[in-house]
C-alpha cells in the first residue's frame, strides 16, 4: 500500500494524531489499495485551487494506520476530520451527520443512498459520507502458470476444492511455494464459508455460533494450509488479528491462484505489467452459491472535527458526480454513485487489457451475491467475527491450537466481544 505522505500536507507526524484546530483546516487520513493516493493528491490541488479559503491537508497512510490506531484516536474524541475507513458499522459512532451542513442532502440521498446504511450507527438515518468505490471480494489466476502447466483454468461453477486441486497442479508443475495464497482476513474468509452455506446471523441479528458448514470450510482451509497447498506464511508472520494481504506473493509468481478482491486490480496492472496473463475468476463455489462480499471504503466525516462547515464543502466537492467519475476511472474502482452507474460509459485509463476484462468479471460477479453475503456490509457484529476469524486460523495454521480448539476460540472470542459491546 502507498506510504507516501503527500508533498502538500503540511503537517507532521506528531501534529497529523491530532485534530484540526484552526478554522478553515480540514485534514484528509487517506490510505491506498492502488494508484488512488496519486489521483487523491491531483484531486486535491485543484480543490485547494477553487476553496483558497480552506486549508486542505492529505496524509496517506499504511492501511494498518486506517486498521489499528485511527481507532484509538477516534475513541479519544481526535484524529483527522475526513478520513478513508472500511471498518465502517464498527466506527460509525464516530462519523458526523453532515446533513445539517449540505446544500442538498437529496442529492447524497438519492446517489449514495443504497449503501449510507453500511455507515450509519444502527436505526439512524444520518449522511456520514459516501463511499469512494464499491469493491467485492474475489480470486485471481496466473493464467500464464496454468498454460505453461498444461492445467485448464476451472470454470465459473468450480467449486473451491476444484480450484485448489487445479493450482496444485500448477504449483507441483512448476515448483512453486504453494497453490493459493488467502489474504489474513476475517473478510476474506467469510464469502467461501456462506458459499458453503453458513449461517452467520442469527435470528436475532447477533453473531450464530458457527455451524458445520463454517466449521467445514475453515477445517478444510486449516488442511491445506497444514499440506502446503495454503501459502503458510501469509497466515503466520503476522499476529493476533493484524491484516496482511498476499498481493506480493502474487505478483511475485509464487502462486497460481490468489483470493482478495477488486480492490486489486489497479494494483496488479501496475505492478504485474507484461510479465504474466492473469485473469479475475469471480468467487469459488460452494453448495449454497459463488458468492464473495461486497463493501468497499467510505469517505466520511469524523464527528470531532471542530469545522464541520469547512469539512461539509470538503465533502461536497468530492461526492459530484463528474469528479466520482473521474476518480473510477482513474483509479480503475467500481463507482458507488447511482447516477454514474446509470449513466455507464466509464473509460476505465488502462490499456492493460486483463484489468479491463478483471473490471467486468467483478461486475458481472456481483449477480451471485447471496442474500446472506449481502445482509455483512450493513452488520454491526462484522469487525468482531472478521477479527476472530483471522486470529484464531492464525494460531491453528502456525500450529499453535488444534483445529478444533481454533474454532472453539472463535465462538468464545465472537461472544466475549458482543457482551463487552453491550456494556
Amino acid at each position: 500500500m502507498t506510504r507516501i505522505w503527500t508533498a502538500i500536507a503540511a503537517v507532521t507526524m506528531g501534529t497529523a494524531l491530532g485534530s484540526a484546530a484552526l478554522a478553515g483546516d480540514v485534514r484528509i487520513m487517506w490510505y491506498s489499495d492502488g494508484n488512488e493516493g496519486e489521483v487523491m493528491e491531483d484531486l486535491v490541488a485543484r480543490f485547494r485551487a477553487d476553496h483558497p479559503e480552506i486549508n486542505l491537508t492529505l496524509e496517506n497512510v499504511a492501511y494498518q494506520v486506517i486498521k489499528e490506531q485511527l481507532p484509538i484516536q477516534l475513541a479519544a474524541g481526535e484524529g483527522p476530520d475526513i478520513a478513508r475507513i472500511t471498518d465502517l458499522k464498527k466506527e460509525a459512532p464516530h462519523f458526523l451527520d453532515l446533513t445539517p451542513y449540505l446544500r442538498d442532502p437529496d442529492y447524497w440521498r438519492e446517489n449514495f443512498g443504497a449503501q449510507l446504511d453500511w455507515m450509519r450507527p444502527d436505526r439512524t438515518d444520518i449522511i456520514p459520507g459516501f463511499m469512494t468505490q464499491l469493491t467485492l471480494t474475489g480470486g485471481f489466476a496466473n493464467a500464464t502458470l496454468f498454460e505453461q502447466a498444461g492445467v485448464p483454468l476451472p470454470g465459473p461453477e468450480a467449486t473451491w476444492d476444484e480450484w485448489v486441486e487445479a493450482a496444485a497442479r500448477v504449483a507441483e508443475s512448476q515448483q512453486l511455494e504453494a497453490a493459493i495464497a488467502i489474504d489474513r482476513s476475517g473478510h476474506r474468509i467469510t464469502g467461501p464459508m456462506i458459499s458453503e452455506g453458513a449461517k452467520l446471523i442469527g435470528e436475532d441479528g447477533m453473531p450464530a455460533p458457527l455451524d458445520d458448514a463454517a466449521r467445514g470450510f475453515l477445517t478444510k482451509l486449516i488442511g491445506w494450509t497444514e499440506d502446503g497447498r495454503n501459502l503458510r506464511d501469509v497466515w503466520v508472520s503476522a499476529a493476533g488479528a493484524t491484516y496482511r494481504p498476499a498481493a506480493d506473493e502474487f505478483i511475485n509468481a509464487t502462486v497460481p491462484y490468489y483470493y482478495a478482491g477488486s480492490w486489486q486490480v489497479a494494483n496488479l496492472s501496475a505492478t504485474v505489467g507484461d510479465a504474466f496473463d492473469w485473469v479475475a475468476t469471480g468467487s469459488p463455489c460452494g453448495v449454497a452459491g459463488c458468492t464473495g462480499i461486497p463493501g468497499g471504503a467510505a469517505l466520511v466525516a469524523i464527528r470531532s472535527t471542530p469545522n464541520p462547515e469547512e469539512v461539509a464543502t470538503v465533502m461536497e466537492w468530492f461526492a459530484q458526480e463528474d469528479i466520482v467519475r473521474e476518480f473510477s476511472e482513474r483509479t480503475l474502482f467500481l463507482p458507488a454513485h447511482k447516477a454514474v452507474v446509470e449513466k455507464g460509459g466509464l473509460d476505465f485509463q488502462t490499456d492493460d487489457e486483463n484489468a479491463r476484462a478483471a473490471l467486468n468479471a467483478f461486475v458481472a460477479a456481483t449477480g451471485q451475491l447471496t442474500e446472506e453475503a449481502q445482509r455483512i456490509p450493513a452488520w454491526t457484529p462484522a469487525s468482531d467475527v472478521y477479527a476472530a476469524l483471522a486470529k484464531r486460523l492464525g494460531e491453528a495454521m502456525a500450529g499453535e491450537l488444534s483445529t478444533e480448539d481454533a474454532l472453539a476460540r472463535i465462538d468464545s472470542d465472537i461472544a466475549e466481544a458482543m457482551t463487552a459491546a453491550a456494556q
